[in-house]
């Protein structure tokens, strides 16, 4: 229980040895990978547009110029400590964008037909020797733009099933021009200066200069979608918190459009804030002038009614007392009589609730209760003079009020006429042509590079994590399965598999253990002799097995070469190709396919004709597989196998059989039986553990015991000693 709590926190660990490793054996995948993408990014750095910020700024009041007639309390209520927030709103709205887009036709996105990667940086290259000026097409090529091409459209009205799409104009001769349709069909021809209609199309072009062919792409855009666009690209934010400074930016490839473009904005917003604040004046003004007549027809009734009871009363003088009171019921009266007013306009502005009206209705309250108190005392006096005090005090207050709506009316006339609104531009927009904000080039170069590292790395560490294949011996021998040998990846080997074949004057491929007695492989080979001489002590017969759980693992190879070391050795060798369908080991060792094993055992060909000799070595002999017979599993259990494999065991010290991957066929199963040792060959990357474990299974429910495997292709690496990568082996045809 702990071995195995042990193992699987040793599996949860981080090899930063051999993910080290991994990296520096893929060394030049990353480095070529980071090559190319920061190739791609400086030449991306190179012929991307640049892009250019028009920066503007304005300022807001935070507190309004107080209008004529307005009490201090509706002002200070109804005002904000910082207006920015709202402004900012303002100024990316409808109202104000689309001002901007009509006066720069922006609905109308004219653009020039260019060729591909290099037609916009060799146009912004062209300079012009004069004015106007168009650049001559490269290699011909009349319909693209090299530089100096311009198209400004003073009108395009198109009905609305051409809203947004892509129209073609191509320029003509002598200003002369023609428009087509996204389906190349034509729509109208037009002469510059002039109005051109044609299938519900008027268009008019102010300037066009261009070689003759060249195409821009024309496009009439909806008033909707163009000012959305707009607003969405103008930034605006406060400087500072409550500063009421707004810095509006907008990037454009044209410095000059995106210059006018932020002027425009800036005017609209600067008109549309002066017309609010005017526009509350003339509502101010305009309830003042419907207030007059009727205080006016109040003032002329109550001089008549006062006339009337004076001629009654014989012109009865009030007294000082109650001179006194009327002065004080007339002050107050004016008061209430000039909130009612300002009530008026409030209610339609506000609502009840607002704080500025709940204030004003208070100050009303406390008059209203001044006013109650002095109509007590009025109540003591004399009838007449009570009569005479009523009349006086309604001529009184209606003179006053009407006063007070004169003087009213003057100064909001005014008002309105010098306002000034509580914004002002501090800066025009301006564009630093010396550095554009896009692309950031050394950000582009430097990201660009970054990425190409990190994608190849993470290739190759993702190829890792999905190639679940065995790369230590350790994890074969935790199968039950001892490994008898690990040989090397030969160089010869890897550039076999890199070109496919190796071959020789001779047409086929040669041995390694004799072409190259010295190499790594071939001592490993020998180490694998020397274990199987005492792995085969106590084997039943001189039949050695060598399968795979899968086509790729390199058995051929193993088989092949093993044989020659051994018959290095001295002692005498068979090898049997007994792979009936796919196998080549007459390839690696010479002469042809037929006359083989198939033929051996239907009894088509007799022994003496089937063993063939291997030049250079005299103790080693093979057989090949022979003609692709329809039924390899059943030929092998057939008799005349078993009558073979004994008449050759005798004859020989040692016989090798080459048989297919246990996983695909039966056939090594089949063979297994006869044989007195079995080896099974596991290749790294190719050979998963679980894929070991399932043939191993097999073998054994076939009878059949797996006395080791042979770990192949192992190769030095930078994480230790011998580590194991991926390689690919492909069986030769």
């Amino acid at each position: 229980m702990a071995a195995a709590q042990s193992t699987t926190s040793n599996d949860d660990e981080i090899d930063l040895n051999a993910l080290l490793g991994t990296l520096l054996d893929h060394k030049w995948l990353i480095i070529v990978v980071t090559a190319v993408f920061c190739v791609l990014s400086v030449a991306y750095a190179i012929l991307a547009t640049p892009i250019y910020q028009a920066n503007a700024m304005v300022q807001v009041e935070q507190k309004v110029p107080d209008l004529p007639g307005l009490s201090a309390i509706s002002q200070t209520l109804g005002a904000s400590s910082s207006e920015a927030t709202t402004e900012i709103a303002i100024i990316t709205s409808r109202s104000v964008i689309s001002k901007a887009v009509d006066k720069l036709n922006l609905n109308v996105v004219v653009t020039p037909h260019r060729f591909p990667l290099i037609g916009n940086f060799m146009a912004r290259r062209y300079s012009p020797a004069q004015p106007g000026d168009v650049a001559s097409p490269w290699l011909g090529l009349s319909r693209d733009d090299w530089g100096g091409s311009k198209l400004d459209v003073f009108q395009l009205d198109v009905p609305n099933g051409l809203l947004g799409k892509h129209l073609t104009l191509i320029a003509g001769e002598h200003g002369a021009y023609t428009v087509l349709d996204d389906d190349d069909n034509l729509l109208l021809r037009g002469q510059v200066g002039q109005v051109a209609k044609g299938h519900g199309v008027t268009m008019q072009v102010k300037t066009l200069a261009a070689n003759p062919g060249m195409r821009f792409d024309v496009v009439r855009n909806r008033d909707l979608t163009t000012v959305s666009d707009l607003a969405q690209k103008i930034n605006a934010s406060e400087q500072g918190k409550d500063s009421g400074i707004i810095a509006l930016t907008y990037d454009n490839a044209d410095p000059q459009l995106a210059t006018d473009v932020l002027d425009q904005v800036e005017q609209a917003y600067v008109r549309q804030n002066v017309d609010r604040n005017s526009a509350q004046a003339a509502n101010s003004l305009q309830f003042v002038k419907e207030q007059m007549p009727i205080v006016r027809e109040k003032l002329e009734k109550a001089q008549a009614a006062l006339n009337a009871f004076q001629t009654k009363a014989h012109s009865v003088d009030i007294t000082l007392q109650t001179k006194g009171l009327l002065d004080q019921i007339v002050a107050v009266e004016t008061s209430i009589q000039q909130l009612d007013m300002q009530k008026a306009d409030m209610e339609r502005r506000f609502t009840k609730d607002h704080p500025a009206y709940k204030a004003l209705m208070q100050q009303i309250g406390q008059l209203q209760a001044q006013k109650a108190g002095m109509e007590k005392q009025v109540g003591s006096l004399p009838d007449t003079q009570q009569e005479l005090l009523r009349l006086t005090r309604d001529v009184q207050v209606s003179d006053s009020t009407y006063t007070g709506l004169l003087n009213q009316a003057q100064q909001l006339e005014i008002a309105r006429a010098g306002t000034v609104g509580n914004v002002r531009v501090v800066d025009t927009a301006a564009v630093d042509v010396t550095h554009p904000v896009k692309p950031k080039k050394a950000i582009i170069v430097l990201g660009g590079t970054f990425l190409g590292g990190f994608l190849a790395i993470a290739f190759i560490f993702l190829r890792q994590m999905l190639n679940r294949g065995v790369e230590d011996p350790a994890d074969i021998e935790q199968l039950g399965l001892p490994v008898y040998a690990s040989i090397p990846q030969s160089d010869k080997e890897r550039d076999i598999s890199l070109r496919g074949t190796h071959q020789h004057g001779d047409g086929r491929q040669h041995l390694l253990a004799v072409t190259d007695p010295a190499d790594l492989a071939t001592e490993a080979l020998r180490s694998l002799r020397t274990s199987l001489h005492f792995a085969r002590l106590e084997a039943k017969n001189n039949l050695l097995m060598i399968s795979g759980s899968s086509p790729g693992a390199g058995k051929t190879f193993v088989s092949a070469n093993l044989a020659a070391v051994i018959a290095q050795a001295g002692q005498k060798v068979l090898l049997i190709d007994a792979d009936m369908r796919k196998g080549s080991q007459h390839k690696v060792l010479g002469g042809r396919a037929e006359n083989g094993l198939s033929e051996l055992i239907s009894g088509q060909l007799e022994l003496a004709a089937a063993i063939r000799p291997v030049t250079g070595l005299d103790s080693l002999h093979f057989i090949a597989r022979g003609k692709v017979p329809p039924n390899p599993s059943e030929l092998l259990m057939h008799s005349g196998f078993t009558a073979l494999l004994k008449q050759v065991m005798p004859l020989y010290d040692l016989i090798i059989i080459d048989t297919p991957p246990i996983l695909a066929v039966t056939d090594a199963a089949v063979i297994g039986h006869h044989a007195g040792t079995s080896l099974l060959v596991v290749r790294f990357g190719l050979n998963q553990a679980r894929e070991i474990a399932l043939a191993k299974q097999r073998f054994e429910q076939n009878g059949v015991e797996i006395k080791g495997a042979i770990f192949n292709a192992v190769e030095k690496r930078s994480a230790g000693y011998y580590s194991y990568g991926y390689y690919e082996y492909k069986t030769a045809k």
